[in-house]
């Protein structure tokens, strides 16, 4: 049986026991995508640099670090192993206070639509991760929704509290993709948890990459294409 995730593909292979926990609790590949739907929400509209930034920086402190700091203190299988608790809570409200500090910015400034968009992420963010109401949120949809159509929503509202047709059409592609990632991404960790052989769960592994990488990657040249 898997007893943690210190094996885990976008977990370093060298370093310290805890810096690889730190850099591998982050799920940057993961936690990149999410900023990618992001960018792309602000390139579905006329952006500004400074904006795009922001959401960037914003998305990274909530999700890259708060929900998954929240995700391992919420798990009963402790996917870490022990990581003190009170670590954890600090992280995960340290990184919230200086999300919720560049949402409430923006949203006082010019785009108030980001106090709707966030109270919905605030929700998922504790709802999904803790698995509270007996888990009842901890599922595919709210997934899909949280960590792939509202940062694209969001990237968008940022930059002019407004939504075109291409954010719509971003949201739904990227809510597509967060499907794709997350209904492949349990099959592999409960192959993983089986401690099934490498191959058996090797092409779900390259899945995640692949996926991952063109997110990413494609959204650095549509990035590059709107402002070179």
């Amino acid at each position: 049986m898997q007893r943690d995730r210190l094996t885990e593909w976008f977990v370093p292979k060298f370093g310290s026991r805890n810096f690889r926990l730190s850099i591998g609790i982050l799920f940057l590949p993961y936690t990149g995508m999410i900023m990618s739907f992001s960018i792309l929400g602000s390139l579905s509209v006329e952006f500004s640099l400074v904006r795009l930034v922001s959401i960037c920086v914003l998305y990274f402190f909530a999700i890259g670090i708060s929900a998954h700091c929240l995700d391992a203190l919420g798990s009963k299988k402790k996917p870490w192993g022990e990581i003190s608790k009170s670590k954890l809570w600090l992280a995960s409200i340290i990184s919230l206070i200086i999300a919720f500090s560049i949402g409430l910015y923006y949203a006082f400034l010019d785009s108030w639509l980001l106090f709707p968009i966030g109270i919905i992420e605030g929700f998922f963010l504790f709802a999904y991760n803790l698995e509270l109401f007996h888990g009842k949120f901890h599922n595919n949809i709210s997934f899909v929704i949280s960590w792939g159509v509202l940062p694209v929503l969001a990237g968008s509202v940022i930059q002019s509290n407004a939504m075109s047709v291409e954010t719509i059409l971003f949201s739904i592609l990227a809510g597509i993709v967060s499907y794709i990632l997350i209904i492949t991404s349990r099959k592999y960790k409960e192959l993983r948890k089986q401690n099934a052989n490498y191959q058996t769960y090797r092409k779900k592994e390259i899945l995640l990459k692949i996926t991952s990488s063109v997110v990413i990657f494609g959204t650095i040249f549509l990035f590059a294409l709107r402002y070179i």
